[in-house]
C-alpha cells in the first residue's frame, strides 16, 4: 500500500512540475551575432587558429562557454563575451550551434600525411571518445572536418597543459606522448574526414 501512495505521489509531483526549459535556436542564431566575427557565419570559420562552430555537439559548446565564462578555461578575445552570457543564453547557442551543418572538409591534398594521421588517431584510441566518425557526442567535440591548424593548437596546448577544462586530463594524457610529426598529421587526417 506504501508503495502505491508512494507511486501516486510522485506521479502527481511529476505532473505539478513545470516543464523543462527547451533550449531556442532562434534565440541562439540571433546571439550567435556575437561570434560571427571570430568563427564566421553560420559557425564557418575563416580566421587562423579559431574553431569552425557549426556542427559541433550541443553540450560541448554549453560546457567550454561554462568553462570560458567560470575562467576555468582562458581566453581573452572570449572572456568578455561569455561574461555576459546567462545560462539560458548559453543553451540557446549550444542548440544553434548543433543545428547548423558542419563545414565541408577540404579535398586531402596528402593522403600520405592521413595515412598516418589516422595511425595515430588509431594508437590512441581517439574514437573511443569522439566516435569512429569523429563527430563526437553529447559533450565531446566534433573533430571531423575542423579546421586543421586550430586542431594543431589545441593537441599543442593539451601536450603542454595550457588548455584545461572538460577533459583535460584524458586528453593531457592522450596528447602528451605525441610528437610534432603525429600531432600534424593527426590534424590534417581529422580536418579532411
Amino acid at each position: 500500500m506504501h508503495q502505491v501512495m508512494a507511486a501516486a505521489l510522485m506521479l502527481m509531483l511529476m505532473l505539478a512540475a513545470p516543464p523543462a526549459h527547451a533550449a531556442d535556436i532562434e534565440a541562439g542564431k540571433a546571439k550567435a551575432e556575437l561570434c560571427a566575427g571570430c568563427h564566421g557565419e553560420n559557425g564557418i570559420s575563416q580566421t587562423e587558429n579559431i574553431p569552425s562552430l557549426a556542427g559541433q555537439q550541443d553540450q560541448f559548446i554549453q560546457w567550454q562557454l561554462v568553462f570560458f565564462r567560470a575562467g576555468t578555461r582562458k581566453n581573452e578575445a572570449m572572456k568578455p563575451i561569455v561574461d555576459q552570457l546567462t545560462n539560458e543564453d548559453i543553451r540557446n547557442l549550444g542548440a544553434y550551434f548543433a543545428s547548423l551543418q558542419p563545414a565541408k572538409a577540404p579535398p586531402d591534398n596528402d593522403p600520405d600525411l592521413s595515412a598516418k594521421g589516422a595511425q595515430a588517431a588509431a594508437g590512441r584510441r581517439c574514437a573511443s571518445c569522439h566516435l569512429d566518425s569523429y563527430a563526437g557526442t553529447k559533450g565531446v567535440a566534433r573533430l571531423a572536418g575542423q579546421r586543421e591548424e586550430y586542431l594543431v593548437k589545441a593537441l599543442h596546448d593539451y601536450k603542454s597543459g595550457q588548455r584545461v577544462g572538460g577533459s583535460q586530463a584524458a586528453m593531457t594524457d592522450v596528447a602528451y606522448p605525441l610528437s610534432d610529426e603525429e600531432i600534424t598529421a593527426l590534424a590534417h587526417y581529422l580536418a579532411h574526414l
